[in-house]
């Protein structure tokens, strides 16, 4: 049983989610909290094993409880928050952070069959997730950063990543050089979420990022992140790479969907292309990367050590899709220096 916590300030949305996680076997409500104040002390008292939790709150808002908890009683955190430009922002800040997931709340307390799908999904991954990885992959990280490209420069690199993996990618990019290859990358985000996210990365890593919008070349020295709710697909023109941006049905229920860049990969970059599988639930992703593979491209899953979520990268390591299989601190110098490395099996 999946005990949770409820710290939301309208009583309403309290009682509406709680009728909502009720009905499933596998979790119960425990309480509910309507400020942060109050929920420290029943944090303490009922000891939940996930907390949802809303920016907005009265006496001390959310990103600040969030920070505090983190640091002195850590739990999986799961974001339930409006979808607002400055809720966007903050909850990029939550990811930082530590928490888990980011849910956007539906308007009106409108409690669509999607809404409650993601939710109950994020619950139960992160009852499984162990937050002192957290923690502890920020202590594993390397800097690559006087790393020259001298080898596979013309290739595509290409990344797909769900929970977990706004902080992943911030740690390979950081040590990307200004001149690293073209890449592509979809993190699962809400819309809205990937615009926010992608100014975040270009203040803090070497290379130009941007959201991708339609036509964008894929070019060195450029990064590409998939815009929320839509597609990207990677084509070629002659000897130019540039992508599509397309609606069409989710993939995994998700929108932009890994398998979907990762199939285009194949389709118009095949051996001329690196496949990079992180953190994240599900099995977004693994088929695509073997697609990848088949064609020949090098293609890597992050190991289980520092994973938040071992899905993905587990699902495409079993369907035999990764070539090496490499924890997070040195994933970008392997990318940077893939031409170097002989090909592996995944159990090598």
């Amino acid at each position: 049983m999946i005990r949770v916590l409820i710290v939301e300030d309208s009583v309403i949305m309290c009682q509406i989610l709680a009728k909502e996680l009720s009905k499933f076997a596998d979790i119960e409500v425990i309480g509910y909290a309507n400020n942060p104040y109050i929920a420290r002390d029943k944090i303490v008292e009922l000891q939940p094993d996930v907390i949802t939790l809303d920016i907005e709150m009265p006496r001390m808002d959310g990103i600040s409880f969030l920070a505090k908890l983190m640091k002195y009683f850590p739990l999986p955190i799961i974001i339930v928050s409006s979808l607002t430009p400055q809720n966007s922002e903050k909850a990029l800040q939550a990811l930082e952070l530590g928490a888990i997931e980011v849910i956007c709340k539906p308007q009106s307390n409108n409690f669509n069959e999607e809404f409650i799908r993601k939710l109950i999904l994020a619950i139960r991954t992160s009852a499984l997730v162990q937050v002192s990885k957290l923690q502890e992959s920020e202590n594993k990280a390397k800097f690559v950063r006087n790393l020259t490209v001298t080898q596979g420069s013309n290739k595509i690199i290409a990344i797909g990543a769900s929970t977990g993996g706004t902080k992943a990618i911030e740690k390979i990019l950081r040590d990307f050089p200004v001149n690293c290859p073209a890449t592509i990358i979809v993190q699962h985000l809400p819309e809205g979420f990937s615009s926010h996210f992608a100014h975040r990365l270009s203040k803090s890593c070497p290379a130009i990022v941007s959201q991708a919008v339609d036509y964008d070349l894929v070019i060195p020295g450029k990064v590409l992140i998939a815009p929320g709710n839509r597609h990207i697909i990677l084509e070629k023109d002659n000897n130019s790479y540039y992508v599509r941006i397309k609606e069409g049905p989710a993939v995994h229920f998700h929108r932009p969907s890994i398998d979907v860049l990762f199939y285009s990969v194949a389709r118009s970059a095949g051996s001329n292309s690196i496949g990079v599988i992180l953190t994240g639930m599900g099995a977004d992703g693994a088929k695509g990367l073997l697609a990848m593979q088949k064609k020949g491209a090098f293609t890597l899953a992050q190991d289980k050590e520092d994973c938040i979520v071992f899905g993905m990268p587990k699902e495409a390591i079993n369907l035999g899709a990764a070539s090496l299989v490499v924890p997070l601190c040195e994933m970008s110098e392997v990318i940077l220096t893939v031409e170097q490395i002989p090909q592996l099996s995944a159990n090598s």
